[in-house]
């Protein structure tokens, strides 16, 4: 049995690196095989066989990152079965559900990351604390035209963040004609 690029041009049949299983043994036959990127001259084989080596060698031994009730609510697979799933899956769905963790734990760890920049920039970082004499409802008034509640409620928030002495980090949008 064999795996390669086979393409056909100007009427002729090309074979490109062909991977062949001997017979009575399939180490590829039937299975779902992984393409990495190519660097330095390896060919998937050797990629492969690196990773397959290396997975040895940790023996299912990665430490969990994520708490246990985080994997149990989002019925999430451990980190060893998503490693050694999404390099030699036994399935499609084994595949996926290999992702799903990964991509999961990522977003989870980003999320967390920010949050936490976002908790030491507050405290951290002392805003200036304009005068509560100067009212925004006097700015309101001489504009050339009304403004929605929306728009009211949202001058009134950043007035509020301005009188304190927390500092503020908002983005006002608004496009033309919006509501």
């Amino acid at each position: 049995m064999f795996y390669g690029k086979v393409s056909n041009k100007f009427g002729k049949i090309e074979m490109n690196a062909p991977v062949f299983d001997e017979e009575g043994i399939s180490k590829n036959t039937g299975k779902i095989i992984p393409i990495y990127p190519l660097t330095y001259e390896l060919s998937q084989n050797v990629i492969r066989q690196i990773i397959e080596n290396g997975l040895k060698q940790v023996e299912n031994e990665l430490e969990e990152v994520l708490p246990e009730y985080i994997i149990n609510q989002y019925n999430l697979y451990d980190i060893n079965k998503a490693i050694n799933s999404i390099h030699f899956p036994k399935s499609f769905n084994d595949y996926n559900l290999a992702r799903r963790r990964l991509v999961f734990e990522e977003l989870f760890t980003m999320q967390l990351t920010l949050l936490n920049l976002k908790n030491k920039y507050a405290i951290a970082n002392d805003g200036i604390e304009f005068s509560k004499d100067v009212k925004m409802e006097e700015l309101i008034d001489k504009l050339p035209f009304k403004l929605t509640n929306a728009q009211k409620r949202v001058l009134e928030e950043i007035n509020s963040d301005m009188e304190s002495n927390k500092s503020m980090n908002r983005l006002l949008q608004g496009d033309v004609g919006s509501r």
